[in-house]
């Protein structure tokens, strides 16, 4: 299905680069901030998308840019910094694209992309564009396939690459999806690297690396997220090919190399989280996903998880392709499902589609992460819109016990990016859901915030942020 709409109001978030802003008190438009209210929001995404008249090949390739709202006191703050990766730095006193990316081949031509590919240096720009994750004394900004940056948590400063005490070889990868446990502390990663090996992290909570394995698959193993379900960690690896010859050769990039087996299958992969060694391996129908919402042990052994499934990958890759060009002609059709699985045969025991409207960004309660849960929140499609054709409009709570679907439903033209969860400090049973939205109508961003339990009602409130804030990819929330 493709889109017979016109530019819609959402495109205009993507009509210049982003501006940076230093810390300043951000308007209250409506409401009030609440007085237990006290942390930081940090956001990530994709800051600039074009150099003079070069643009980037795919959303994926743009500088990453951090945003921070630190609240305390009925008030908030917000600062929004650029990430000062070594590609960024490089490029801005060029002032031209002078590295390949997911998205683009090498700029500076085929000898130096094959001089990187011998030297293992810099075959890659590092973006650092798509994820965050607070430690105690800085902030992690993650990428898909190279090392974490650290920024300080206050100012946004960028303090450098993470090497995990010289642990990591230069590019090795960190996965933008880490994961906490809430109990422990303990964070699990993945990483694919550029040979295709599947690498797993086990880490303490202040990010020092403990246990570190690597492993060949059978499959190019792309894995942009996993999911943590009690004593487990489990992939799901669909059946994507790539054209490795092409990818050598230097005139394709690693996005157009990316092919899809309709009939090849999803492999299954279940892990002992604090071991790293393969539990189980299987196979089911043929699907793609992005992200997991969560997963758990139920009391028969088996595991629970949900996932936002798509039917291919190259539907998703076109259309996020081609989202920040305004002029979306490829559909999308992520849908969320929730597994139940035999841990230990990798065997699939039941499989339900949870709902059949086209969303994305399945977020929980992080203190429930890894553990039972009941409420899973997303980013939806509005439903009059052609399926997948346009960018979200409502931010939904699913409840597993009853089946209820409560929705928060924004204005024509208003858009939120992935929800997050903020747990109520003094109250487990209470939190709120905090998103940034871009209002077409004025053309300017925003922060809202709900009652986690009302997201049917309006806002509890509503800041005006100083700039336009491009659409983000993921965030997170530290308490104080």
């Amino acid at each position: 299905m493709t889109a017979t709409l016109s530019r819609a109001a959402w495109a205009s978030n993507f009509s210049q680069n982003a501006v940076e802003f230093d810390r300043t008190g951000l308007e209250l438009i409506s409401g009030q901030i609440p007085a237990e209210l006290k942390g930081s929001l940090y956001r990530n995404g994709p800051g600039r998308l074009s150099r003079g008249s070069e643009k980037v090949g795919h959303w994926f390739d743009g500088d990453g840019a951090i945003l921070a709202v630190h609240f305390g006191e009925g008030q908030a703050q917000g600062l929004y910094r650029y990430v000062q990766t070594q590609g960024y730095a490089e490029e801005e006193k060029a002032g031209r694209y002078l590295y390949g990316n997911y998205g683009m081949v090498d700029p500076q031509g085929v000898w130096h992309y094959w001089k990187s590919l011998l030297t293992q240096t810099d075959v890659l720009k590092n973006a650092s564009n798509t994820s965050v994750m607070a430690l105690p004394d800085r902030l992690w900004t993650l990428w898909e396939a190279g090392h974490p940056y650290a920024l300080d948590l206050e100012n946004l400063a960028t303090l450098g690459t993470e090497d995990f005490g010289g642990a990591f070889q230069p590019g090795q990868p960190f996965s933008a999806h880490p994961l906490r446990d809430p109990v422990t502390g303990e964070i699990f990663s993945i990483g694919v690297d550029f040979q295709f090996n599947l690498n797993l992290y086990r880490l303490d909570r202040q990010g020092n690396l403990l246990k570190h394995r690597r492993l060949k698959l059978s499959r190019t193993p792309f894995c942009h997220s996993f999911c943590m379900a009690g004593r487990y960690l489990v992939l799901f690896l669909p059946p994507i090919t790539l054209n490795q010859f092409s990818l050598l050769l230097g005139n394709v990039a690693y996005a157009d190399a990316l092919g899809w087996d309709a009939q090849g299958g999803t492999k299954i992969v279940v892990f002992d989280r604090q071991t790293l060694e393969i539990v189980s391996k299987g196979e089911t129908e043929s699907w793609f996903q992005w992200h997991y919402g969560n997963g758990c042990e139920l009391d028969d052994g088996n595991v629970r998880l949900d996932f936002v499934r798509f039917n291919d990958f190259a539907q998703t890759n076109e259309y996020l392709r081609e989202v920040p060009t305004g002029a979306v002609k490829t559909s999308t059709d992520g849908q969320l499902w929730q597994a139940i699985l035999n841990p230990q045969t990798a065997k699939i025991v039941e499989l339900t589609n949870v709902l059949s409207r086209s969303g994305e960004f399945p977020v929980i309660n992080p203190q429930r992460t890894g553990q039972p849960w009941r409420y899973t929140y997303m980013a939806l499609q509005r439903p009059a819109e052609i399926l997948g054709s346009q960018w979200f409009g409502e931010i939904a709570r699913i409840d597993y016990h009853t089946g209820d679907v409560t929705t928060a439903k924004l204005g024509e033209h208003q858009y939120p990016v992935e929800p997050l969860y903020i747990p109520h400090p003094d109250d487990g049973g209470r939190g709120w859901i905090i998103t940034v939205v871009y209002d077409g109508d004025r053309h300017g961003s925003e922060v809202w915030l709900w009652d986690a339990d009302r997201l049917q009602a309006e806002p509890i409130c509503r800041l005006a942020l100083p700039q336009v804030i491009p659409f983000s990819f993921h965030g997170t929330w530290r308490s104080v």
